[in-house]
């Protein structure tokens, strides 16, 4: 079925697409893990293009899930939740620990490229556990988002459009805007500072998710 074009239609969709772009980008401003992670990928310019990408394309399926309906399936399974809870927190507080270790005890100053295949790897999956593993995601991306995409009625997927481009151009920003901050780090008294932030926002989150599963 074709719809006739009209201006109010393309404003309408205009709308909706700027309200999910706002709301989305309401809940992914935040100090959290993921963010933590991908600034400090940017900075050590380290797989940058990957993680912006698996977090930016994570999101969109999340919020499609969400717009789909999932929302209301996740919420109906608190066991689930508790699970990936107490996996996410278990998680977090190891990287937290190993970001800790390396504010007591630094390697020297951080090359500004990455480490080749092996810490592709390692960033890729790292990514994901801190994307897949963390309940909040779910109950904010699919849940909520979803919640108040259901209110635009058949302009729900447009409200999903706009909070997915929103996810790809604040994680694009947060990655490669990153990457201009490295030759400002390049002391390791400088390194030592963000690995601090880092373990401390990846403790106090994994805490936070232990204790609420």
């Amino acid at each position: 079925m074709i719809v006739p074009f009209s201006v109010e239609g393309m404003n309408n969709a205009l709308t909706a697409a700027a309200a999910g772009f706002g709301t989305g980008l309401s809940l992914i401003v935040a100090i959290g893990a993921q963010n933590a992670f991908v600034l400090r990928q940017g900075i050590r310019r380290d797989a940058v293009l990957a993680v912006v990408g698996i977090c930016a394309l994570s999101d969109a399926v999340l919020i499609a899930l969400g717009v789909g309906g999932v929302g209301a399936v996740v919420v109906a399974w608190p066991g689930a939740l508790t699970a990936v809870g107490w996996i996410g927190g278990a998680f977090l507080l190891c990287y937290g620990a190993l970001a800790a270790r390396r504010v007591v005890r630094p390697s020297g100053v951080l090359r500004a490229e990455g480490d080749a295949a092996g810490s592709r790897r390692r960033a890729v999956l790292t990514c994901l556990a801190l994307t897949w593993l963390n309940p909040h995601v779910y109950l904010d991306t699919v849940f909520l988002l979803g919640s108040v995409a259901a209110d635009r009625g058949p302009l729900r997927w447009t409200f999903g459009l706009g909070a997915a481009v929103a996810s790809l151009v604040w994680f694009a920003a947060l990655g490669f805007g990153g990457r201009h901050l490295g030759r400002f780090l390049a002391r390791p008294g400088a390194w030592r500072v963000v690995d601090g932030l880092v373990a401390a926002t990846m403790i106090a989150l994994g805490v936070s998710l232990i204790a609420g599963a």
